[in-house]
């Protein structure tokens, strides 16, 4: 089978499974999909239809087994970071396109298989890499010594002392003694001892010393640019490059927005917006994902209970952590842990991330839901592409920073703005304008932008990338109360809540 072949039957089954069906098979003309969903994505066992649907069913519950035996996070960032060994644990259960009679246990046994040769191979070249670095640390401490001795002849003076003999020194200091007593301390040349000290570290070294003259100017250590690396970056400036100075470090963008808790206990809603629309009109592509996670700072307050409010949304499907007590959420809509003796996890102010406790994932193909939407005409007239941009934002969210990125052609200089509700913002080295909207609220909830390039054909500007962010989500859930387990009055908490964009485009 081709690559081209298998790359197009993976290309078809999204089309073919749709949302809300129960059946865990599809089939074509010519081939069967056997699939099972895991969290957010889909195992897939793609077979002729002449094969066998039981034996198919039960390799793909042995393979539904074996991914959250190498993968913890059942995401699509950590099926990526573990793709090798899924693939190779996939080839135990698989020969030939034929189903191995193997359990979970001996598959694990099979990759962790261990080469006695391997590992004499690996100590032998550990050795010899320990060893080089003996040696070199060897010859740097030889380096350093020998520009330590060189340093000590230069400078003159006491150098060396089985350079210069007792008698020379003596004669030496006694023409100190001469000349100072000839000249004074109040002569017009000063203290009187610069020329007989020259002429001491002269006879002793038989060289002048760096002391006995001042060094030229410019020569000396300088703190900063130059000029002309002034002048450079000033010019890179001026053609609209990003230049970033040399600065003390800061906190990323993501700390700076999202501080460290200082309350006892801290929860967080986040979710995800991935939408893919078309640029003629209609969503390809909406996928919201959000998770509730929980950061508790003290060990004290681990034995609580979470009682959480949903929105009105039908639909948000809703999915608790494996160690969630599912029937107490379905019932009070409370998220607590199956043993409630059992404390949360703790953890210190700087770890951001925290316990997660629940996930709710939205899909839909209604053009009403997305919160911003794109309209982009370009047209032609003689030599030049006018362009005209204008967005329409949903009065369910008030939108901050938005950022709109158009991709532009390969162009000389910047794109002539004629009108614009915002700011803009030319990035000629990756050729693509900015257009910055601080907040997108009910005084703004749309506005337009104009642009001329030279002539251009109309795909270049698209795909268009939009990124922005919400204190709204579609779930609307909310944390109403914490349940000490023990007694007492329940902790001070503080919610977090924030939608994001992952991934939002107009192509």
């Amino acid at each position: 089978m081709t690559r081209i072949r298998i790359e197009g039957l993976l290309a078809a089954f999204p089309k073919l499974v749709g949302t809300g069906k129960q059946h865990t098979y599809v089939e074509t003309e010519n081939v069967r999909y056997v699939y099972q969903p895991i969290e957010a994505l889909y195992l897939l066992l793609v077979t002729n239809k002449n094969s066998n649907i039981l034996e198919d069913l039960e390799t793909l519950r042995l393979l539904s087994k074996l991914v959250p035996e190498y993968s913890y996070s059942l995401d699509e960032e950590g099926i990526c970071k573990h793709a090798f060994e899924l693939i190779f644990a996939f080839d135990e259960v698989i020969s030939l396109g034929h189903k191995e009679n193997v359990t979970v246990a001996q598959v694990k046994q099979y990759c962790e298989m261990e080469s006695h040769e391997e590992k004499l191979h690996k100590l032998v070249l550990q050795s010899k890499i320990n060893e080089t670095k003996d040696v070199m640390k060897r010859k740097a401490s030889e380096i350093d010594k020998s520009k330590i001795e060189k340093n000590r002849g230069d400078k003159g003076g006491f150098g060396p002392l089985q350079s210069m003999g007792s008698g020379r020194i003596e004669n030496s200091f006694s023409d100190l003694s001469i000349s100072s007593s000839g000249t004074g301390f109040g002569s017009g040349s000063g203290f009187g001892l610069t020329s007989d000290v020259d002429s001491f570290a002269t006879k002793s070294k038989g060289r002048p010393t760096s002391s006995a003259t001042a060094p030229p100017k410019g020569l000396g250590m300088k703190l900063g640019k130059s000029q002309r690396t002034n002048q450079f970056l000033e010019s890179l400036k001026a053609e609209g490059e990003v230049i970033l100075e040399d600065v003390q470090p800061k906190l990323s963008q993501s700390r700076v927005s999202a501080p460290p808790p200082t309350d006892p206990i801290t929860l967080t809603v986040e979710e995800k917006l991935n939408v893919t629309l078309k640029r003629d009109g209609g969503v390809s592509n909406f996928d919201v994902q959000g998770t509730l996670s929980l950061q508790i700072l003290n060990q004290e307050d681990g034995h609580i209970q979470v009682q959480v409010q949903t929105g009105d949304n039908q639909a948000v499907s809703f999915k608790t952590h494996p160690n969630m007590n599912k029937e107490l959420f379905a019932n009070d809509y409370i998220l607590g842990l199956k043993d409630p003796n059992r404390p949360f996890p703790t953890g210190q102010a700087s770890d951001a991330a925290g316990v997660g406790l629940l996930k709710w994932r939205m899909q839909s193909t209604d053009e009403s839901m997305v919160p911003l939407t794109i309209n982009c005409w370009p047209s032609s007239s003689g030599n030049e592409t006018y362009v005209s941009i204008e967005y329409e934002a949903s009065s369910m969210f008030d939108l901050q920073n938005v950022v709109i990125s158009v991709p532009l052609p390969a162009l000389r200089e910047a794109p002539s703005v004629r009108q614009i509700d915002g700011e803009w913002r030319y990035d000629s080295r990756n050729s693509i304008l900015e257009w910055s909207v601080l907040l997108i609220d009910n005084s703004n909830r749309s506005g337009s932008m104009e642009f001329v390039v030279p002539l251009a054909d109309s795909s270049v500007f698209f795909p268009i990338s939009v990124r922005f962010m919400a204190t709204d989500t579609f779930s609307d859930l909310k944390v109403t109360n914490i349940i000490p387990l023990k007694g007492g009055n329940p902790p001070k908490f503080a919610q977090r809540t924030q939608l994001i964009t992952d991934s939002y485009q107009v192509v």
